[in-house]
């Protein structure tokens, strides 16, 4: 089992990685500016896997392919840990600087390359997407 939690600490998970779907860079312009840097590190889990603790507060987006992007904070430090999309409702995206011990962590492609800042390039030894894949 793994465990991450917000900056302060009042929101947490715990959720087994051998339930991990898949490590991604996305770097589209809502995720790079949620989180304050080049790119949003996520990896996807099976919501009935994850288990939160305190309270979330969330704030929904639509996204540029139409999809309801729903980011989960923490109300006390604003951390930012998980992210729900609408359209995929059994998945929770959790951010992989959030967890305590991420070295586990695989990735497998780069989103919205199409959008990383020259400062931040994708991760040229990944499969690299413009956008979301399709598929």
């Amino acid at each position: 089992m793994i465990t991450g939690s917000c900056l302060c600490g009042q929101l947490s998970y715990t959720c087994d990685e051998s339930a991990a779907q898949g490590g991604y860079h996305c770097h589209c312009t809502d995720c790079r500016k949620a989180t304050g840097s080049g790119k949003a590190s996520i990896v996807n889990f099976p919501k009935s896997a994850v288990a939160l603790s305190g309270e979330v507060k969330i704030h929904e987006v639509v996204g540029t392919n139409g999809s309801h992007i729903q980011r989960g904070f923490c109300p006390n430090c604003g951390g930012q840990l998980l992210t729900y999309v609408a359209e995929m409702p059994d998945i929770v995206f959790i951010k992989a600087g959030t967890m305590d011990q991420s070295d586990w962590v695989q990735f497998s492609a780069n989103l919205w390359c199409s959008t990383a800042p020259a400062w931040s390039p994708a991760d040229d030894r990944l499969p690299s997407f413009d956008q979301n894949p399709t598929g």
